[in-house]
């Protein structure tokens, strides 16, 4: 029997082998901090020369439990939760780009994390460009600049829909030697392995199909292990250069390029910012994934159904779902998502936005909520609502015209999604 568990297994059993007489569920570690014999004990921990937790601010058991299955799925080295995905994307970029440097991101991303970027981030120095998910190859190597630390897109966007072409996007990172960081939340490990593709860092929102229920906030992030920093120290001078505030430990010659990025974020960003996830959220996460197998291939079904349904409708301007044949992203989708892509469909009712508002007031089974990815169906207007910090000429960048609904598909019956979408068109 192989040694390597096949995912469905990891998702089930991954990240904890409990021993004789132990919990056979992770342990809920609910404490603030934890107790040491001696001074000396707890300075090896503060020194980074022993492992350890001493304080739920940087880690804590439950969550390296969790953080440790969510590695196996993703086939990465070593692994963090956050107290949100967005924390987690800001954490992966904040972690080798600092004032005065540079990042290129795909425009098509949720609303959230191009707020982050545009304003947030560039008010901390940061300067980000943003490229279309469909740039050339040629396009965006124009896009580079000395000061660029990586670049940045997610598998599906959110909402627009897009497939991005991970191995093109890490290739051309890694020719101006700069790692790839993507954003896997609709994909999930699932249907799509970026570090496979040639992504170094990947991050999550587990407040989505991880959690699947609704019921907690959290992001991870996920290092491959095998960006070599050390070949461009000049550019990740954290990385390769004595860090003052831990007497002097050079990151990658301590824990190697597995374990460099991930305990640079986890020791420096996390003991200064605090976005901790609460292991109490580290458990919900952890029931989510042992059923993450089940219900992502139920999310795909309903959402292919729907988006068949929807495509022939009259009333529909257009659908974005790359399991359609005619969809842009179809082969992208073939490529990189051959068992799925997720249960999020975009589509545009005729009409304008007055027409979207009024079906989307007339769905019974699909609720309005600024939620996506669930158990439950539900959809929304983001053009309204998550990306309304956006003008229009930023919306159509990142794909999101003003009249896109953002369409969500659960776990419930197909049957009953496509008689409410049905009944709601009826009604404009």
């Amino acid at each position: 029997m192989s040694n390597k568990k096949r995912i469905e297994t990891v998702c089930v059993q991954g990240g904890y082998t409990p021993k004789n007489g132990e919990p056979r569920q992770i342990p809920i570690y609910q404490s603030t901090t934890f107790k040491y014999d001696t001074s000396e004990d707890m300075g090896k921990l503060f020194d980074l020369e022993a492992s350890g937790y001493f304080y739920t601010r940087l880690q804590n058991p439950t969550n390296d439990l969790v953080a440790k299955k969510l590695c196996e799925l993703e086939g990465g080295s070593a692994g963090m939760l956050t107290s949100s995905g967005q924390a987690a994307n800001f954490y992966a970029i904040f972690n080798i780009a600092n004032c005065g440097d540079h990042v290129i991101s795909s425009s098509a991303i949720y609303g959230g994390t191009f707020n982050l970027f545009e304003v947030t981030m560039k008010k901390m120095g940061i300067e980000f460009t943003f490229v279309s998910p469909d740039i050339t190859e040629d396009e965006l190597q124009k896009c580079f600049k000395p000061n660029t630390k990586a670049v940045f897109g997610e598998t599906i966007a959110n909402p627009a829909c897009s497939v991005l072409d991970i191995e093109m996007f890490a290739r051309v990172a890694h020719k101006n030697g700069v790692p790839f960081i993507i954003d896997n939340t609709f994909a999930t490990p699932i249907n799509c392995r970026p570090i496979e593709w040639g992504a170094d860092i990947v991050t999550h929102s587990t407040t989505k199909y991880l959690d699947g229920h609704g019921v907690s906030v959290g992001g991870a992030i996920i290092d491959a292990g095998k960006f070599d920093w050390k070949a461009h120290a000049d550019k990740f001078p954290g990385l390769c250069t004595p860090d003052d505030s831990y007497h002097g430990v050079v990151y990658v010659d301590k824990f190697g390029l597995e374990g460099a990025f991930i305990t640079k974020a986890t020791a420096q960003l996390m003991r200064d910012f605090g976005s901790i996830q609460s292991p109490q959220h580290a458990f919900y996460i952890n029931l989510g994934l042992e059923s993450l197998h089940v219900r992502m291939k139920r999310h795909c079904e309903n959402a292919q159904k729907v988006a068949e349904f929807l495509d022939k409708s009259d009333k529909i301007e257009w659908v974005r779902y790359c399991g359609l044949p005619n969809d842009k992203y179809y082969e992208l989708g073939k490529k990189y998502l051959p068992n799925g892509s997720c249960g999020v469909l975009s589509f545009s009712v005729k009409g304008g936005r007055k027409e979207a508002e009024k079906f989307m007031k007339s769905l019974k089974v699909a609720a309005i909520e600024t939620h996506v990815a669930d158990a439950r169906t539900c959809c929304l207007h983001p053009a309204n609502a998550t990306h309304r910090q956006m003008n229009d000429a930023q919306l159509e960048a990142a794909g999101i015209p003003p009249t896109l609904i953002r369409y969500s598909c659960g776990i419930e019956n197909a049957d009953d999604l496509i008689e409410d979408i049905a009944q709601a068109l009826e009604k404009i």
